[in-house]
């Protein structure tokens, strides 16, 4: 979101200035970083600040309780994402649906509030697995939170990842600079070009009565559409990330050359699939190993992942069909397909089955009910 205002962009350049001008400082990325993203925190809403403020402070005292305690450490770690889970999670969605209204709130405060609590998890999870040795002073723990290239999209960044660069110095050499500068180049082009005349075309042809053919179009077309809206976020908020001196893991790696649907979740939003596989497929699957386990657990993800984006029986759907496949692969051992080994034909025919089943899927992320339906009854009206 912040990449669609010139002056969020301005701001951010800005930062990246001071950053390279202050660099011989030792802990300039640390002191600076904190500065800067209250200080654009304020300047968006200060009602978005203050609730900030109050949500990094109450969870930051919750990680380090977490990481000193020894008793009721699990109950403790439990209580804590159930906390942020229930009570932040579960209140966006019931908000945003109409069922949940206070005058203190409005949609602002909702803004990047589910990554921001995936964030927080992550942390907890650090916290309970590593004790004391896990805890880390404030300020980083509140730049991990409030980090403003990746604040209301992701990509979803690691907890230990970002303490580990937290304590480096600030090091832009010419390659990064340049290859960054490329990467939010690429991204703005995506967003602000292709997508909006993308967007402008999916909309034409929507208005006519649909037949199969233009249903196939349309769900061809929207799935390029939403992989170049996606992937452009995801490139500024790398390359912007990257100039601030963090490491910004990948979120699209080629997803449209998986030749599986557990390939494509990999590569696909890959820091989503990931976090969803760190803390709950390998928390569970490793007390007891089965594929039935493993089978199982891909059908809670990825009902998961569909609710996470929205609470409505469309992307409820939309996971359960996407965990149904993978549950399928797992059990008939399809997961994989190692490039090297088989034949170009059966890779590339692979990867046309994984990318149909995944087109006719990919439209449920337009959010309305009736395009949807229409899309779908479009499929089976034949032309003469």
């Amino acid at each position: 979101m912040f990449y669609m205002h010139m002056n969020a962009m301005i701001a951010m350049i800005g930062m990246i200035a001071v950053l390279m001008l202050t660099r011989k400082w030792a802990d300039n990325k640390r002191i600076l970083m904190i500065i800067f993203s209250l200080c654009f925190l304020l300047l968006f809403s200060q009602k978005l600040l203050v609730f900030y403020a109050a949500f990094t402070v109450i969870n930051y005292i919750g990680f380090v309780y977490l990481c000193r305690t020894t008793i009721w450490r699990k109950a403790t770690f439990i209580l804590a994402i159930a906390a942020n889970v229930i009570g932040v999670f579960l209140g966006v969605r019931l908000f945003v649906m109409g069922i949940f209204h206070n005058p203190i709130f409005d949609t602002v405060i909702y803004l990047g509030l589910i990554y921001n609590v995936l964030k927080v998890i992550d942390a907890y999870y650090f916290a309970y697995f590593f004790g004391k040795e896990g805890q880390v002073p404030a300020i980083d723990y509140a730049n991990y939170l409030l980090f403003i290239p990746t604040f209301t999209s992701g990509p979803i960044l690691k907890f230990r990842d970002f303490m580990a660069d937290s304590k480096k110095p600030y090091t832009v050499d010419a390659a990064l600079f340049e290859n960054s500068i490329k990467r939010i180049i690429l991204g703005l082009f995506k967003k602000i070009v292709v997508v909006t005349w993308m967007t402008s075309i999916f909309d034409q042809v929507l208005k006519q009565d649909l037949h199969t053919h233009q249903s196939l179009f349309l769900l061809i077309w929207f799935y390029i559409l939403i992989y170049m809206d996606f992937s452009g976020y995801s490139d500024m908020a790398i390359g912007f990330g990257r100039l601030m001196g963090y490491t910004m893991p990948e979120n699209f790696k080629r997803p449209l050359f998986s030749p599986s649907m557990t390939q494509f979740w990999r590569n696909w939003h890959a820091t989503l699939g990931d976090f969803f596989r760190d803390h709950i497929f390998m928390f569970f699957s490793r007390t007891v190993p089965s594929r039935w386990v493993a089978s199982s657990l891909s059908i809670l993800i990825m009902v998961l992942m569909g609710l996470w984006h929205g609470f409505t029986w469309l992307y409820f759907f939309y996971g359960l069909y996407h965990g149904l496949i993978l549950a399928i692969e797992n059990l008939l051992k399809l997961t994989t397909v190692n490039k090297k080994k088989v034949s170009k034909t059966y890779f590339y025919f692979r990867c046309f089955v994984t990318q149909t089943l995944v087109t006719f899927s990919v439209i449920i992320y337009s959010s309305n009910y009736e395009t949807v339906l229409r899309i779908y009854k479009g499929l089976l009206h034949f032309t003469g």
